[in-house]
């Protein structure tokens, strides 16, 4: 019994050795590869909140084609920072034909964000690159996501962005392998 617990002491401790740098890798570094995507809707109203959603729907819907072929975060953000004018008019357009008074706030920024698992791909909590979307006042909550690769758009609904979406699977694929 005394070995045995001696052996799991040593164990805990190669393990916390291993998680607090004995791996050379830092979080910052794993992080450098993704490009998040954070909107936060104008309050906690059921409206807002339901037009965070319209928002996000219409931003993959413009994002998936253009970031399709992007082979690296940095490519994606060249992409993104080229369009933002474009995505600016696409969110403001949203919340125009909803009847709302106020607009959106876009830009790139860097963020904390908290860890976050998407099946099999685990993001550690940490800074990442974001495009981020205030709506309105962004005193609402907020939804966050992964803008590179593209793993929170494989649920758009616009049915003609599955070869994008296929690519943009296989972009996935090859990072997490």
């Amino acid at each position: 019994m005394k070995y045995i617990l001696s052996f799991v002491g040593i164990g805990i401790i190669c393990l916390a050795i291993f998680l607090c740098g004995g791996n050379n890798v830092s979080a910052s570094a794993l992080n450098e590869g993704y490009m998040r995507i954070h909107i936060t809707a104008n309050s906690n109203s059921v409206t807002d909140q339901n037009l965070k959603y319209k928002v996000k729907d219409a931003v993959v819907d413009f994002l998936i084609p253009k970031l399709a072929y992007a082979e690296n975060k940095d490519e994606a953000a060249e992409i993104i920072a080229l369009s933002l004018f474009y995505l600016q008019a696409v969110v403001n357009e949203v919340l125009k034909s909803e009847g709302v008074e106020y607009s959106a706030t876009i830009s790139i920024t860097q963020e904390e964000m908290p860890a976050r698992a998407y099946d099999d791909l685990v993001l550690e909590e940490g800074v990442y690159d974001c495009l981020k979307i205030d709506l309105g006042a962004g005193k609402g909550d907020n939804w966050w996501c992964v803008v590179f690769p593209a793993v929170c758009f494989l649920s758009s609904k616009n049915y003609e962005n599955y070869v994008y979406i296929s690519k943009i699977w296989e972009i996935i694929n090859s990072v997490t392998r």
